[in-house]
């Protein structure tokens, strides 16, 4: 969850509260909601893209997860009903993400509060850095709270291997420290314009591995892609490349008992299931996520060991 996207305020969350956000997002979307296009044609053909709905946007280059799929698909095709909505995913392996939107957090709290990872937003397309991700970074690791970092990916601006550079060079780098994280691959709808980034499935696809290809080459580290079911089987054709090679997080906000999966991956490693949880330490709204194991499969993926 974020503060307002016309002014963002660094001690509130993203919409200043979860119910403004909520209701002006879908205020905004209600009148231009449709289904994506299903994929029919070949890899290669033009993503068909609808129109970029009109309403509140966010300042460029301060885009964070999720952000995307609540302006394209509308909260309900999100998962949302338009009103805060209790979640059902507590147990387990829990953690967050988070961005400049959430202001200052104390770490200490968030993990007391049985938070045991965060992901961080560190970077976005190939010149933006977060304001506050030195700062989340270093403080959630004194913490001991295991963390990582986030790119949100800007495919109409540049290639994937420069974009992965920018972001191992700003943050997504790697240590075998127990408590860094492999770097994130944030890949959705486009929240400044059309939802594939006027890119063909098949331009996709490689934009994703050149990003995965050189992330690795600089990390030695799979990337983790970060992504939606409507996203990635529209604009990138259902793609089933990236299923043996990165960790699956998926965004889908809802109170089912699993999440649905963008085709070609066989199961989740971590999924956010909430956009509108709240956390001690953080003040507003913020992310919920899960992940699929016990916690010492959490080390073992911070750690690259089997």
């Amino acid at each position: 969850m974020k503060s307002s996207l016309n002014k963002p305020s660094m001690n509130r969350s993203r919409f200043a509260g979860p119910r403004l956000r909520r209701g002006a997002i879908a205020a905004a979307t209600a009148a231009v909601l449709a289904l994506l296009t299903t994929m029919t044609g070949a890899a290669d053909a033009r993503t068909a893209e609808p129109p970029m709905p009109s309403g509140p946007r966010v300042p460029d280059g301060q885009a964070y997860m999720g952000v995307g799929t609540r302006i394209h698909e509308g909260w309900e095709k999100a998962g949302e009903s338009g009103t805060p909505t209790p979640r059902s995913q507590t147990d387990g392996v829990q953690g967050i993400d988070v961005s400049h939107w959430q202001g200052t957090i104390n770490w200490t709290s968030v993990h007391s509060a049985g938070m045991q990872f965060a992901w961080i937003k560190a970077t976005e397309g190939t010149s933006s850095r977060d304001s506050s991700f030195a700062a989340n970074y270093l403080n959630a690791y004194h913490a001991g709270v295991i963390r990582g970092a986030y790119h949100f990916a800007r495919p109409d601006l540049s290639g994937g291997s420069t974009q992965a550079a920018w972001f191992a060079a700003n943050g997504g780098a790697w240590s075998a420290d127990g408590l860094t994280l492999p770097g994130v691959l944030d890949i959705e709808y486009n929240p400044y314009g059309a939802s594939c980034y006027g890119l063909s499935t098949s331009a996709m696809r490689t934009w994703v591995s050149d990003f995965y290809t050189a992330y690795k080459a600089r990390t030695g580290r799979d990337v983790v892609v970060y992504t939606n079911a409507g996203w990635w089987n529209t604009c990138t054709g259902s793609w089933t490349g990236m299923s043996g090679k990165s960790p699956l997080w998926v965004a889908h906000w809802t109170t089912a008992a699993s999440p649905t999966l963008p085709s070609g991956f066989p199961y989740w490693t971590v999924w956010q299931y909430d956009d509108g949880g709240t956390v001690s330490g953080i003040t507003g709204a913020v992310d919920r996520d899960k992940f699929n194991g016990t916690s010492s499969r959490l080390l073992a993926l911070a750690n690259n060991t089997p």
